[in-house]
């Protein structure tokens, strides 16, 4: 049976990955930097140490820097956990011939296609972030031939911070919400991605994907149908970027082309209004069992 090694395991992604491994009775191993079993992928000798210690058929690696904004200040460490971390996965597995599935981001695009952007198209980041996940994709590309690299767009999901999150702690405590009309991408559920990415490695088709839940929406469109699912009685006010202060430019128009995986998986994912009712709908759940959290 197949044994998989999860780095990150403890973000949101990780942890629906550990959840669908162990619908599925497929063991794993995750690590973390804050776990009993802590993985620095930035260590290069500690990444060896792990594959020579542990019998691993494959692994996912959902270890990242995802503060858009600090990685303005902190580029060395953003380049570290995003750029050079996949590297050290990638020559190590590649050494063992192991399988990597690695992570990336619509944010490796500069939003000025105007359509949702394919696989083939050329990577232009306009953020330190997006550079650093840019780099993190030649680094697997250039070491590792057996690989799934997987983009992906606006995640959310259970225990992590994102703007679903964000948009229900803000409707707690505003009655008036000003949200971005002017930044399109394509909402990801982490739990129909670990169930999409389990299945894609049945098929063992490498090479590079995109996915993410069907449709595409603004994030004011987003931010409307989550109040709107949860019955709040304020104003939502359509903003523009440039109305706020930030550090790292976003692009505007980020969707993503799904065919990819589309052709292999032989479905697509559901759409992205679906994910977040099913989302929401759970965290309803998690608080009439006392529990209220990402």
């Amino acid at each position: 049976m197949m044994s998989l090694l999860i780095t990150g395991a403890n973000g949101q992604l990780g942890l629906a990955i550990q959840k669908e491994c162990k619908n599925r009775g497929i063991p794993c191993i995750p690590t973390d930097l804050r776990s009993s079993q802590r993985l620095d992928i930035t260590d290069r000798d500690a990444v060896r140490s792990w594959f020579q210690r542990d019998f691993i058929d494959l692994v996912i690696n959902c270890a990242a820097y995802t503060d858009v904004d600090m990685a303005e200040t902190d580029p060395e460490r953003a380049f570290m956990v995003n750029g050079m971390g996949p590297k050290h996965l990638a020559m190590a597995a590649n050494e063992l011939s192991i399988p990597l599935v690695h992570f990336s981001t619509d944010y490796v695009f500069d939003g000025n296609k105007g359509s949702p952007y394919q696989v083939g198209d050329m990577p232009n980041p306009i953020s330190v972030y997006g550079e650093s996940k840019r780099l993190g994709e030649e680094m697997v590309l250039n070491h590792i031939q057996q690989l799934f690299l997987i983009r992906l767009s606006w995640l959310f999901g259970r225990g992590g911070e994102h703007f679903l999150n964000r948009v229900l702690g803000w409707s707690k405590e505003r009655d008036v919400l000003r949200i971005v009309e002017d930044q399109v991408s394509s909402p990801s559920y982490c739990e129909d991605v670990a169930q999409a990415v389990m299945d894609l490695l049945q098929h063992k088709v490498y090479g590079v994907y995109h996915m993410a839940n069907f449709g595409s929406c603004s994030r004011f469109t987003w931010a409307e149908h989550i109040l709107s699912a949860i019955g709040w009685k304020g104003t939502l006010v359509p903003a523009k970027r440039q109305d706020f202060e930030s550090l790292a430019i976003r692009p505007s128009f980020c969707a993503l082309d799904c065919s990819s995986s589309e052709r292999v998986l032989g479905y697509r994912l559901p759409s992205w209004k679906d994910a977040v009712d099913r989302y929401l709908e759970k965290d309803r759940e998690s608080e009439c069992m006392g529990y209220s959290g990402g």
